[in-house]
C-alpha cells in the first residue's frame, strides 16, 4: 500500500514514517510539509492513502482534502490533529476522511487505523471484482449447493457478530440473498425499497434490521474494549460499520460519553453480502 504523509511538523512525519516502516504497514512514497506542495505531489504520484494534518499554514487539512478528493476520490484519507472539537472532527468526516488519529501520536492507534484502511482498500478492490464478475451473464444452471453455501456464509457472519438469534436475522438473510441473486448493491436502492420486496410494511422490517445491526455494533464495541486487536473487531468494525461510530459506542459503554454510535444500514447490508462470499 502506497502512503503519503502531510504535516508541517517534521518530527511527526518522522514518527509516522518509522511506525509505518517498522510495522510493515505499507510504503511511504512521499511526504510534504505544507498543503500546496502536497497537492502537487499527490496529483503526480497518486498514493492509496494520505495521512494529513488538520491544521497547517497556507492550506489547512480540510481545504487540501476537498481539493484532492475532487481529482482523486479513490484515495483514502486519515486526518491527524490535536483538535478536540467535536464539531471540527465531524466536519472532517463529512468531507470524506476514513479515520481520525489524535496527537500526540500513539503507535498502536496508528497501526490499528492503517490496518483498518488497508482492509477497506482490499475490500473495495474485491467488491469491484465481484461486481464486474456479476456484470457478466450468470450461469443459469447455478447449483443448489452454491446457493446453500451463500446462506451458510451469511449465517456465519451473523453468528460471529452474535446476532444470529436476533429477531431481524432472517430479514438480513433475505435481504442479502436478494442482492446476491439479483446482482445488486445498496447503492441502487434505499433500505425501504429493498424491504418492499418482502413485506407490505417495509418500515417494520427496516426497524428489525436496524435493531439487529445495532446489537452487532454493541457486541463489537464490547469486544474492542476487551481486546482492541481482536480479529472479529478489526475485521468487522469498519467492514460492516463506520469505525468512528464504533469508537463512539465504545466511549458510551465506558461511560465517557452520552452519545451512542450510529449504524449505516446500507453499508451494513452490503458488508454482510461481501463477507458472506469470503467466509
Amino acid at each position: 500500500m502506497k502512503i503519503f504523509i502531510v504535516d508541517d511538523n517534521v518530527n511527526v512525519v518522522k514518527i509516522l514514517e518509522k511506525i509505518i516502516n517498522d510495522k510493515e504497514l505499507g510504503e511511504v512514497i512521499g511526504k510534504a510539509y505544507n498543503g500546496n506542495d502536497a497537492l502537487k505531489e499527490i496529483d503526480l504520484i497518486k498514493p492509496d492513502v494520505v495521512l494529513l494534518d488538520f491544521l497547517m499554514p497556507n492550506k489547512d487539512g480540510i481545504s487540501l482534502l476537498k481539493e484532492i478528493k475532487k481529482k482523486h476520490p479513490e484515495i483514502l484519507y486519515i486526518m491527524i490533529s490535536q483538535v478536540s472539537s467535536k464539531e471540527m472532527i465531524s466536519k472532517a468526516y463529512q468531507n470524506g476522511i476514513e479515520f481520525f488519529i489524535s496527537k500526540p501520536i500513539d503507535a498502536i492507534e496508528v497501526q490499528s487505523v492503517i490496518k483498518n484502511v488497508i482492509e477497506k482498500l482490499e475490500m473495495n478492490k474485491k467488491l469491484e471484482t465481484i461486481q464486474s464478475l456479476f456484470a457478466l451473464k450468470q450461469n443459469a444452471s447455478e447449483s443448489e449447493d452454491i446457493k446453500e453455501d451463500r446462506n451458510t456464509g451469511i449465517k456465519r457472519v451473523m453468528q460471529r457478530m452474535g446476532i444470529l438469534s436476533e429477531s431481524g436475522s432472517q430479514d438480513i438473510l433475505n435481504a442479502a440473498k436478494y442482492l446476491i441473486d439479483n446482482n445488486k448493491t445498496m447503492s441502487e436502492m434505499t433500505v425501504i425499497e429493498l424491504c418492499n420486496n418482502f413485506t407490505d410494511n417495509p418500515k417494520i422490517m427496516e426497524q428489525r434490521i436496524r435493531r439487529t445491526a445495532t446489537v452487532g455494533m454493541v457486541n463489537l464495541a464490547n469486544i474492542g474494549i476487551e481486546d482492541y486487536m481482536n480479529e472479529i473487531f478489526t475485521e468487522y468494525s469498519n467492514g460492516l460499520f463506520n469505525f468512528e461510530q464504533v469508537k463512539i459506542e465504545m466511549d458510551f459503554i465506558r461511560g465517557k460519553s452520552k452519545k451512542r454510535g450510529k449504524v449505516n444500514l446500507k453499508k451494513f447490508i452490503d458488508g454482510i453480502v461481501y463477507y458472506s462470499r469470503i467466509e
